[in-house]
């Protein structure tokens, strides 16, 4: 295991309670010595993990997308032999895994790509996996996924050749967005209903059970509700993984109209803008043209 973070560390220790050997590096002393407590065999270098590992090797990296895994692909090219495989289960752009996989296949190395989805509950739950990648070789990883998944034959599959699963994982977190915002929007609005008093932690347990909206997410926000009704402390300020941009430039590129997830990535961007230069523009022209009162701001 390649990236001993929480999700990573949690996938090591799932692996090992299920039986398996694992051995891990990440650059940050404290988070091997977290996982060896757990059963992870510690390496303090790439070098050091694939001396560890025996042939033919399978790497699972579990790091940040982008420069960080292509510095991590590029770093373990030369340390490894043919037929090793290397696994990436972070969230790259499915185009940055087409070209990382050629690359690999260049040199007989094999490359598969997971989209995982499950966060810090895939521990206790098991990880929904999207897995793409030559069939021969993902067949060769089953137990491997099998121990991940919620059970052997739930919540994972090959959808298809390399690039599939994270093109996959990427179009599960566009539906993510949308679905978030819905929620978001109705809880606000019974939360607004003032002369009701309505209690949202409330709403949300009625509709967990018997509801056509209940679903896990629903779970985690009448959870997050219970825990703080108000949502105090907590800036409206929403980040996005990326993988919500990219799923509406797939869609423009497809011509597929993605109204609702391109409208949730909108909000979070929105969210972001504390100095709102265009509402302020709009409560301008709205007193230019029919006199509406203007806010002032508060200094």
């Amino acid at each position: 295991m390649v990236g001993l973070g929480k999700m990573g560390a949690n996938m090591a220790e799932r692996l090992v309670q299920g039986g398996h050997k694992v051995t891990g590096f990440d650059p940050s002393a404290d988070a091997r010595k977290a996982v060896a407590a757990k059963g992870v065999a510690g390496a303090d270098s790439l070098e050091a993990l694939v001396k560890a590992l025996p042939a033919p090797r399978v790497l699972w990296l579990m790091v940040p997308a982008g420069k960080v895994t292509d510095d991590t692909v590029n770093a373990l090219l030369p340390l490894l032999a043919k037929g090793d495989t290397v696994i990436d289960g972070g969230n790259s752009n499915y185009k940055d895994t087409l070209r990382r996989a050629a690359l690999y296949a260049g040199h007989g190395l094999g490359y598969v790509d997971s989209g995982t989805s499950g966060g810090v509950w895939g521990l206790k739950e098991g990880y929904s996996m999207m897995v793409g990648g030559d069939a021969k070789t993902v067949d060769a990883l089953k137990p491997i996924f099998e121990t991940l998944a919620p059970a052997a034959d739930q919540g994972w599959g090959r959808v298809g050749p390399v690039g599939s699963g994270h093109f996959t994982k990427m179009v599960h977190n566009g539906i993510e967005y949308g679905l978030m915002q819905a929620y978001a929007e109705g809880f606000s609005i019974l939360g607004h209903k003032k002369e009701f008093g309505l209690d949202l932690h409330q709403v949300g347990e009625i509709w967990r059970y018997g509801s056509v909206v209940r679903s896990w997410l629903l779970d985690l926000t009448t959870d997050a509700l219970g825990k703080n009704p108000t949502m105090d402390g907590i800036a409206p300020y929403v980040v996005d993984s990326g993988e919500g941009r990219w799923t509406v430039d797939e869609a423009i590129d497809l011509d597929v109209p993605a109204p609702i997830i391109t409208a949730s990535l909108i909000e979070r961007l929105r969210s972001r803008d504390t100095e709102s230069f265009s509402d302020k523009l709009l409560a301008a022209m709205r007193n230019e043209f029919g006199g509406h009162a203007i806010k002032s701001e508060a200094k």
